[in-house]
């Protein structure tokens, strides 16, 4: 199954500590998103915040990357777009990159 790690930030003035609409999005977004990824097949394999820099990180395991972005278009998901920016990276194990490398010519 493919991983996707999804890099997130948002602007100190839309910080969901600080600002009450961004911190509305933010936990309806959460209460949804266990069934929105269940839906799509998706698993969050973990998260992490770096606080003072309004930066988050979140690596998942989907069955595509077509199950991946029609996770993102869910309208409780894309609410979020109004407050945060996105990058999103596939990745590969170093496994996978060495079975890869044995079969390199």
């Amino acid at each position: 199954m493919p991983t996707f790690i999804l890099i997130s930030k948002h602007s100190p003035e839309n910080c969901p500590m600080f600002n009450a609409k961004a911190r509305k999005v933010m936990m309806e977004t959460t209460e949804k998103s266990d069934g929105l990824m269940k839906k799509h097949g998706v698993k969050l394999l973990g998260e992490w915040t770096v606080p003072n820099e309004h930066l988050d990180f979140a690596v998942y395991e989907a069955p595509s990357l077509d199950a991946f972005m029609k996770l993102g278009m869910e309208p409780a998901i894309m609410a979020l777009s109004e407050f945060l920016t996105y990058e999103i990276k596939i990745a590969m194990s170093s496994e996978e990159v060495e079975q890869m490398l044995k079969h390199a010519r």
